[in-house]
């Protein structure tokens, strides 16, 4: 693995970098309060060809390789995780499987608008019966004629309300089930009997929306099929082992920006005479968030380049989830413990941070998930 920066990948850095620490990060808290990210946000990031980050260029897109997205996604990471997760769930879950799986019909059809951020994309599996055990899903797809009728619900879908075209995973065949019986679509919000419901009400991440995404007699063009009949599963799986490297990219952006918010309070407060960064126990805890942060990104960009490399990386993919979100609430406890009785307060990012974290955990296939996906590439004969 080649530890540098290509020229491209550096200057696509540095972009987003100033574009987050100059434009992004002084609404952050009006993100937060009023739980919208302005338009205007949304529009710059658009100009900036960040919702085409993993869209080929012949379709209008940037066409990032993944560690390129990486690089990118760690500076996102460093401001509101609600906006980072608008962008991440259009650019990668949202828009992967089409770049990947779908007919060219498909991709002509989609990706330019997807690439120019004028639609958004979004990426429906989970349900009410069906989370963790993505296996179990009640949502079903039924071929009549040259159209498939869908019928089901999904929930906790990010950016479904506002989303435009949703990567959508029902069962086509009960008696194969994952192996070989659920099918990937690609659905329009203006199909015929597709409805999504109100916003969810959530712990963290304001300004990136979730909700129910109905299905009722939903009428699905044959051609819309992602991929092949009874496969989603499987291209399930690919989705996700990418998303999973760009949510652990993000994770350590926002270790990395919690470690800077530590040191500049910690030099600042004073207590017992000097400043607290002179107090062993706050060293300590710096050493640590540094040390395991530093592990978190490196083991992040190595499931990148494996899978630039065309391996599959599926035990990369998760380590780097599960190790890279449990480092980014690690930190996100230091941090608020470092400040303090302020890093409760709503109007230190430490709090908002700390709130934010929780959910990398749990979302994009929970820890306890990746263990048993670790655990199984492991022992191959389980």
């Amino acid at each position: 693995m080649d530890f540098n920066i290509s020229e491209e990948n550096e200057q696509m850095r540095m972009m987003v970098k100033n574009f987050v620490e100059n434009e992004v990060e002084p609404y952050a808290q009006q993100i937060e309060e009023e739980d919208e990210i302005p338009q205007h946000l949304i529009d710059q990031a658009k100009e900036l060809g960040l919702f085409g980050l993993s869209i080929p260029e012949e379709y209008g897109g940037i066409g990032l390789d993944t560690v390129g997205k990486c690089i990118v996604y760690e500076q996102l990471g460093r401001t509101h995780n609600g906006y980072v997760s608008l962008i991440g769930a259009h650019t990668g879950i949202g828009s992967t499987g089409l770049v990947r799986l779908a007919s060219e019909e498909l991709k002509q059809k989609y990706l330019p608008d997807l690439a120019s951020g004028n639609k958004i994309g979004c990426f429906a599996l989970s349900e009410p019966g069906a989370g963790s055990d993505a296996t179990n899903l009640g949502t079903t797809a039924e071929k009549k004629g040259d159209k498939w009728i869908v019928n089901g619900t999904k929930h906790f879908i990010t950016n479904a309300p506002i989303a435009d075209v949703f990567t959508v995973f029902a069962l086509t065949d009960k008696e194969k089930g994952a192996k070989g019986g659920i099918t990937a679509f690609v659905i329009e919000k203006d199909f015929p009997g597709i409805t999504v419901g109100k916003p969810d009400k959530k712990m963290g991440l304001r300004g990136s929306h979730t909700s129910q995404v109905i299905f009722e007699n939903c009428e699905v063009p044959d051609e819309n099929v992602i991929g092949e009949v009874g496969m989603g599963y499987v291209s399930a799986l690919t989705i996700l082992g990418e998303g999973r490297v760009g949510l652990a990219a993000r994770s350590v952006g926002s270790s990395k920006k919690l470690i800077d918010l530590s040191i500049e309070y910690a030099e600042e407060r004073k207590q017992f005479g000097k400043p607290i960064s002179q107090q062993q126990a706050i060293q300590w805890m710096l050493a640590e968030m540094e040390t395991e942060t530093e592990a978190a990104k490196t083991m992040t960009y190595r499931a990148a380049w494996l899978i630039d490399q065309g391996e599959k990386a599926i035990k990369d993919s998760s380590m780097a989830k599960l190790f890279a979100t449990e480092t980014y609430n690690k930190v996100a406890d230091k941090a608020v413990q470092i400040h303090g009785g302020m890093g409760y307060m709503a109007e230190y990012p430490a709090e908002r941070f700390y709130r934010d974290a929780r959910i990398t955990k749990i979302y994009e296939g929970t820890n306890e998930i990746q263990r048993l996906i670790i655990s199984k590439n492991m022992l191959k004969g389980s």
